[in-house]
């Protein structure tokens, strides 16, 4: 069982910048270090979407073409947390943004995923 918490949501200015995290609590037998996670993030009234995703030891990374260039998803398996830095944010970045794991391979689908955080709000004035 992996419990996911995320944080560091917010209200920015368009072109602004914001770092989330996921902090990962993994029961026995599970290892944080051994599962790749994942970005997504869901706008009002629209599907559930693909951010990024990193593998279990960090060496890869993919990105949704819309934030290629100005997000960065990284890790620290000593502390169970991942982040998702965000530059140059734009309103159309507005959403509530969820972290998952999963024990297997980087997945950019979220029906992969067997643990989701709540989520955090992320919100891009203009």
């Amino acid at each position: 069982q992996v419990q996911l918490v995320e944080s560091g949501g917010g209200l920015v200015q368009a072109g602004g910048s914001l770092r989330l995290s996921c902090a990962a609590s993994v029961a026995s037998g599970r290892t944080f270090s051994s599962s790749a996670m994942g970005w997504f993030r869901q706008a009002p009234g629209k599907e559930r979407e693909f951010v990024a995703t990193i593998s279990a030891r960090g060496g890869t990374t993919y990105y949704a073409d819309s934030v290629k260039g100005r997000f960065a998803i990284s890790r620290d398996n000593a502390k169970n947390t991942v982040y998702l830095e965000m530059n140059s944010l734009k309103p159309e970045d507005t959403a509530n943004y969820y972290c998952a794991a999963r024990y297997a391979s980087t997945s950019r689908r979220s029906e992969d995923y067997a643990y989701w955080g709540r989520g955090t709000q992320v919100t891009v004035s203009s």
